[in-house]
């Protein structure tokens, strides 16, 4: 088990402990507390990692040997959309209970908005369709002849 497991395993207890002291009004509050510092901590190392990914593009580039690849792994295409999906289940419950359907719409708005995002920055030709640089050029040769 990784130390920061442990850290995260203590927090979990102590808000479970906190709870059977204080009782049932306040568990909302508690899960809402310990699920900041979930966050806070999936935040944190997913600045590490784009961090740690900028850095190594950047020695690529300083190097001039080649240039930066785009990291389209598994985890990053699908772990992305998983993380984006955990965290609208508490987005939507929060838009939902202050503004009701429109703050629902917002929220999810915004969800599918981010996820498109990131699925053109991993794929740039995704939302081109069939005009993109391929066609154009087929279409160019074709008046050629």
């Amino acid at each position: 088990m990784d130390a920061r497991d442990t850290e995260l395993k203590k927090e979990l207890d102590a808000t479970l402990q906190a709870r059977r002291e204080l009782g049932e009004e306040y568990e909302s509050a508690l899960v809402d507390s310990f699920l900041e510092k979930v966050d806070q901590r999936i935040d944190g190392a997913v600045e590490r990692r784009v961090r740690r990914q900028m850095a190594e593009q950047q020695m690529v580039v300083a190097r001039g040997s080649r240039s930066p690849q785009t990291t389209d792994s598994w985890g990053e295409r699908y772990g992305f959309g998983i993380v984006s999906l955990v965290l609208a289940v508490p987005l939507s419950a929060i838009a939902g209970g202050i503004s009701g359907l429109p703050g629902l719409l917002v929220a999810w708005g915004g969800i599918v908005g981010v996820n498109a995002f990131q699925a053109a920055r991993v794929n740039p030709d995704l939302f081109r369709g069939r005009c993109g640089k391929d066609a154009r050029d087929a279409e160019g040769d074709a008046w050629k002849d």
